[in-house]
C-alpha cells in the first residue's frame, strides 16, 4: 500500500523513495539493532568515584575501548550516568565483535609472505 501512495506522488518524491530504499538494501535483509556498541572517548581520571564504578560496570577500562551490551534499561542508565564520555551506536547482533575478534581486526597485514622453502624439498 505505502509504494502504491509513493507511486501516485509527485516525481521528486518518488526518486528520493527510490534512492532511500536503493541505499539501505532489500527490505528482507532487515536486521533489528538489540545492542548498544559502546566506546569509551574521554578519560574518567578527574572524576569522582561513582562515575568511574559505572564505567567499570560497563566493562570500560581504557579509552578507546568498545564493549557490547544488549538492550536493558540497566544498560541504558549506565550510559546515561557517563553520557558525557562515551560514544554510543545501536548496532544489529551480526555486528556484535568479542575481545578477540576486535584485536583480531585491528592487527596490521603481515609485511612479508611465504613463496616456498628449501626445507620442503627434504624428506
Amino acid at each position: 500500500m505505502a509504494s502504491l501512495v509513493r507511486l501516485t506522488s509527485p516525481r521528486g518524491t518518488l526518486q528520493k523513495a527510490l534512492a532511500r530504499s536503493y541505499a539501505t538494501g532489500p527490505v528482507h535483509e532487515f536486521e533489528p539493532k538489540t545492542h548498544f556498541k559502546i566506546t569509551l572517548r574521554r578519560s574518567a581520571i578527574a572524576l569522582g568515584d561513582r562515575k568511574k564504578e559505572t564505567l567499570t560496570a560497563l566493562g570500560l577500562h581504557r579509552r578507546m575501548q568498545t564493549v557490547y551490551h544488549e538492550h536493558t534499561p540497566e544498560a541504558a542508565g549506565k550510559i546515561l550516568k557517563v553520557k558525557e564520555l562515551v560514544e554510543v551506536e545501536n548496532v544489529p547482533a551480526s555486528a556484535v565483535r568479542t575481545q578477540s575478534e576486535q584485536r583480531w581486526e585491528r592487527r596490521a597485514p603481515r609485511g612479508y609472505s611465504i613463496g616456498g622453502s628449501r626445507l620442503s624439498g627434504f624428506p
